[in-house]
């Protein structure tokens, strides 16, 4: 069996045709004998599966009960693969109410039934019950059962209870019912494809770095998850990755990888990846089989070697990663400081890296080799969707051993002129034991028209109104890093 990875790495999420192009793509592939899933990451998927089809001239009424208890039954699309079968759907009716205790109850309301009893140290018995409410609602909903027993009413079950036999108008799982009217008689594994709810996917990336050193080692899963209400057995799967647009109805709760790498030139390649029109074709060389309520993990990358070397950035004016705490207005503006020294992880996903290929978006873990061998967590955060040839950049933490401080020592405004000159000083410290580079990062962002009139060390302009010091500590060393910024307005 194979297992296929189809990533969208740029979808619109205002326009609908890629959703439809996939589902038109899923509908019109061949037939399989064992299902196939194209799984998307926003908790919906594409099934598709084989009906054996037994029509004669005239109506005929078939059945096709695998179908999942999240089904969109407006979306399913049933044909005969080889397109010489021609028939006309009349009728398509959906029941999703499979056996239960407490639906053989509400159907046999009214009804007298037996109930075992079962007591500790004593022979089963039974009595005979009359069902006056079954407690059992649409949906599921429940409230207690009333049942007479010798003409006492009890607000539960007596025991367990033991029903006839099924009735012609009960079913086991999920089913649809078509009537088909064709032409002439024709026997065929029809195709149906349809949209459901209850499966999703997700990308997860472990990452072991050693303890000194720029070289990391990389492991990543994909993660099924299967609340649909039905099992796939040996099932084809591939996996849409992007922000296809689906329109969410209220009354349905949908509940809301790919990369490879051989590290062996004789193992077995796991993952072959190719282009395919505007997405990424992943292929793994097994069968999936996703059980109801279950969750599946399957590795898909496995790779070492990978270069990502650690980055220490000192952004003071900035009281957590990625967040922007400073404000146009007067006094304080830039002012508040934080000594918190961010630890991020760097990497090229490039194939002279040893990686190359589109990664998922999905969670990064990271742990470090401690001098003993043993692995110790050091933190883990988000990344996007990833062409190849782009550089992951991610935030793990802060340095317990690298302190910075920031402030602000000159604030002249010259109204009359509309200028402004503002002077800062930071100190940075480095209580490792060796040494360490921080990028000092500053943002000008008063005013548009800025200039650095006075600085103590070279930086470099990272976009219109940030700059960033490069600062080398040596172990137990102090720096301070100080710049005069002039405005005009």
């Amino acid at each position: 069996m194979i297992v296929s990875i189809l990533i969208q790495m740029k979808a619109s999420a205002t326009n609908p045709l890629p959703y439809l192009a996939s589902l038109a793509a899923a509908a019109l592939l061949p037939a399989a004998a064992e299902p196939s899933l194209t799984i998307y990451n926003q908790g919906f998927a594409v099934v598709r599966d084989s009906v054996p089809l037994d029509l004669k001239a005239g109506i005929t009424e078939a059945h096709f009960s695998g179908m999942t208890a999240q089904a969109e039954t407006d979306s399913v699309i049933l044909r005969d693969p080889a397109g010489k079968v021609k028939f006309q759907i009349l009728e398509q009716a959906y029941r999703n109410d499979p056996v239960s205790s407490g639906l053989m109850l509400q159907l046999n309301e009214g009804k007298t039934i037996g109930f075992e009893i079962r007591e500790p140290n004593k022979p089963n018995r039974s009595v005979q019950g009359k069902i006056i409410r079954s407690g059992y609602g649409a949906g599921g909903q429940t409230s207690q059962p009333i049942i007479e027993v010798d003409g006492n009413l009890r607000f539960s079950l007596p025991g367990e209870p033991l029903f006839p036999a099924l009735g012609d108008d009960t079913i086991l799982n999920p089913t649809l019912t078509w009537t088909i009217n064709s032409a002439e008689a024709a026997g065929f594994d029809a195709e149906i494809a349809y949209v459901t709810g209850g499966l999703s996917w997700q990308a997860d990336y472990n990452i072991v770095a050693a303890e000194k050193g720029d070289m990391i080692d990389i492991v990543g899963w994909v993660t099924f998850k299967n609340q649909s209400g039905a099992a796939f057995k040996q099932a084809k799967v591939k996996l849409m990755a992007g922000d296809v647009n689906k329109l969410q109805e209220e009354p349905r709760m949908l509940q809301r990888k790919a990369m490879a790498m051989a590290t062996d030139a004789m193992m077995e390649e796991a993952v072959t990846e190719k282009t395919f029109d505007e997405f990424h074709l992943y292929t793994v060389a097994r069968s999936v089989t996703l059980r109801d309520q279950e969750t599946k993990q399957v590795e898909f990358i496995r790779g070492g070697g990978v270069k990502a070397p650690k980055i220490f950035v000192y952004d003071g004016a900035t009281m957590n990663y990625g967040a922007r705490n400073f404000y146009r207005g007067e006094g304080d503006y830039g002012v508040p400081t934080n000594k918190k020294v961010w630890v991020l992880r760097e990497f090229k996903n490039s194939k002279e890296n040893n990686l190359g290929m589109p990664l998922p978006k999905g969670r990064l873990r990271f742990y470090s080799q401690d001098d003993d061998g043993s692995l110790q967590f050091t933190g883990e955060n988000q990344i996007d969707h990833t062409p190849k040839d782009e550089t992951v950049r991610v935030y793990v933490g802060n340095s317990f051993d690298l302190v910075g401080e920031r402030r602000r020592t000159v604030y002249k405004v010259d109204n009359a002129n509309n200028q402004l000159d503002e002077t800062f000083e930071i100190k940075l410290r480095n209580r490792k034991k060796e040494q360490v580079e921080i990028r000092v990062v500053e943002h000008l962002t008063r005013f548009d028209n800025w200039e650095v009139k006075e600085k103590s060390a070279d930086f470099r302009k990272l976009d219109s109104h940030t700059i960033e010091f490069p600062v080398t500590l040596k172990p137990d060393e102090e720096k301070i890093v100080t710049y005069r910024v002039h405005y005009s307005w």
